[in-house]
C-alpha cells in the first residue's frame, strides 16, 4: 500500500472492533475506532464483573461444536486464533490466565479492566485513534469501495468521515444501554444486506404454570423463592424437530420464570421452539444422582408422623427451593403416590411461555448472514465494508465461546480488510 496513508474506520469499540483495529494498525493502516458510548469496551467490562471468562480449554472439536450450525463458518477464524493463541495474546499484555475446574479460562485477577487498560495503551502506542460519542448513521450517498463517506451523530452535530475501508463491529441487540442496540440492522437492510432478526440468546424464560390464569409462578412461590439458585440439577428439552438436548448444572428462579447457566445452555432450542409453536417444555431432574427406582423405593418407606417436607428431605434429599418447585408444579395427589412423586422429581415438567426480552439477554442470535459475506468477512454487496463480532449471524453458550468468536472474527475482518486494501492498491496502480 504505497502512496498516501490508508485510512480505516472501525465502528464499534468492543472486543471484535478493538482486535480488528490492532491487526489493521500492525499492517500500517491509519485506524480510528468510533463508538457511540463515552468509552470503549463497556459490555466487555460488564462481562468481567463476576470474573472474565475469556475462553475455554476443551478440545477443538468439542469447542467448535458449541457454535452449532455456524461452526463451519467460524471454524477457520477460530483455528487461526484459537483459545491457546488468545491466552498467549493476553499474556503479552501482562495478563496471565488459568484454567478453572470447569475448563473455563480466566485472568488471574478475574477482572476485565486490567486487560482492557493494557490493550488500549498498546493500541494508542500503535497509533490507533478513538472517537467517542460518535453514533453511526450510515453513509453519505452510496458506499463505493475506497473513500466511502460515513455519517456520525455527535454532541456537536453531524460529522462526516472519509475512509478507505470500514469495519463494522457494532454488537448485537442485548444491553442497549451499553451500546449494543441493534440500530445498525435497519441501515444495512436499507442497503439490501441480508440480516436475520436479532433474538435473545443465553436468556431466561417466563413460566406458564401455577399463577392466576395458569401463567407465572404463584404469589407464594415467587415471594419465597425468587432469586434462589437451584443447584445440582439436570434438564432435558425436546425441540420441535424431536431432538433431545440434555445439560447438567444449576439455574435460578426469577420473578417470572427461570434463568441461569443451565437454562442459558438450552436457550436456543427453547427459544426456537417457542417461536414456532408458542410454547416450550423443559423437564428438570431434581435428583440427578439417584435413579427413579431408588427414589421410588426410598419414598415408599413409611413416614409415620413426619411431615411430607421431612420425608422428602430425609429420603430423597429434596428441600428448600426444590421442594417448593415440586409443590408448585405437581398435582397434590402425586404426593400420596411414591411412584408418581419420584417420577415428578426425576422429570419435573415446566411449561415456558416466552423468552425474556432481548435487552435482558446476555447475547443475541441473528445478525448479518454469512451468505452476505465473502470468506474474509467483506459484504459482497458493499466492497470495502467488513463485519465482525456479535453482529454476525451466530450464537454460542456462555463459557468463553462468545468472547473467543468475537476476538477471532475481529482479527479475521482486520486481516481481510488489509488484504482487500492491498489488492485495491495494486489494481489502482498505473501499469508498467
Amino acid at each position: 500500500m504505497s502512496g498516501s496513508t490508508t485510512v480505516v474506520a472501525v465502528i464499534g469499540g468492543g472486543p471484535a472492533g478493538l482486535m480488528a483495529a490492532e491487526v489493521l494498525a500492525a499492517g500500517g493502516a491509519a485506524v480510528t475506532v468510533f463508538d457511540a458510548m463515552p468509552s470503549v469496551g463497556r459490555k466487555f467490562l460488564l462481562a468481567g464483573r463476576g470474573g472474565l471468562n475469556l475462553t475455554h480449554s476443551e478440545p477443538a472439536t468439542a469447542f467448535l461444536s458449541r457454535y452449532g450450525e455456524r461452526a463451519t463458518e467460524l471454524g477457520p477464524m477460530i483455528a487461526a486464533f484459537d483459545p491457546s493463541a488468545l491466552r498467549n495474546w493476553a499474556a503479552a499484555l501482562g495478563v496471565d490466565t488459568f484454567i478453572g475446574s470447569s475448563g473455563r479460562v480466566f485472568p488471574l485477577e478475574m477482572k476485565a479492566a486490567p486487560l482492557l487498560r493494557a490493550w488500549l495503551t498498546r493500541l494508542r502506542a500503535a497509533g490507533v485513534g478513538f472517537a467517542m460519542r460518535h453514533r453511526w448513521q450510515g453513509w453519505d450517498g452510496a458506499p463505493a469501495g475506497r473513500r466511502q463517506t460515513l455519517r456520525f451523530a455527535t454532541p456537536e452535530g453531524e460529522r462526516r468521515v472519509s475512509a478507505d475501508a470500514v469495519i463494522l463491529a457494532l454488537g448485537g441487540g442485548s444491553w442497549a444501554k451499553l451500546g449494543s442496540d441493534g440500530a445498525w440492522v435497519a441501515i444495512l437492510r436499507e442497503r439490501g444486506i441480508a440480516v436475520s432478526d436479532l433474538l435473545p440468546a443465553n436468556c431466561g424464560f417466563d413460566v406458564a404454570a401455577g399463577g392466576e390464569g395458569g401463567r407465572g409462578w404463584s404469589a407464594h412461590f415467587r415471594e419465597r423463592y425468587s432469586g434462589e439458585p437451584v443447584k445440582s440439577v439436570a434438564a432435558r428439552v425436546t425441540d420441535m424437530h424431536g431432538h433431545l438436548h440434555e445439560r447438567s448444572g444449576e439455574c435460578m428462579i426469577s420473578a417470572s420464570g427461570i434463568e441461569g447457566g443451565l437454562i442459558y445452555a438450552l436457550s436456543a432450542p427453547l427459544r426456537d421452539t417457542l417461536g414456532v409453536t408458542g410454547a416450550a417444555h423443559i423437564e428438570l431432574d431434581l435428583a440427578p444422582g439417584r435413579s427413579l427406582e431408588r427414589l421410588t423405593t426410598e419414598l415408599s418407606r413409611p413416614r409415620g408422623s413426619r411431615s411430607m417436607a421431612s420425608h422428602l428431605q430425609g429420603q430423597a434429599g429434596i428441600k428448600g427451593v426444590k421442594a417448593g418447585l415440586l409443590r408448585e408444579c405437581l398435582p397434590a395427589a402425586d404426593f400420596a403416590d411414591p411412584a408418581r412423586l419420584a417420577a415428578g422429581i426425576k422429570a419435573l415438567p415446566l411449561r415456558l411461555s416466552a423468552a425474556r426480552p432481548l435487552d435482558e439477554a446476555i447475547s443475541s442470535a441473528g445478525g448479518v448472514r454469512f451468505e452476505a459475506l465473502d470468506p474474509q468477512l467483506m459484504l459482497r454487496a458493499l466492497p470495502g465494508v467488513f463485519c465482525a463480532g456479535e453482529m454476525l449471524d451466530w450464537e454460542a453458550p456462555t463459557g468463553g465461546y462468545l468472547l473467543t468468536a468475537c476476538f477471532a472474527s475481529g482479527r479475521a475482518a482486520g486481516a481481510g480488510a488489509l488484504h482487500w486494501l492491498g489488492t485495491a492498491c495494486r489494481d489502482a496502480s498505473p501499469a508498467g
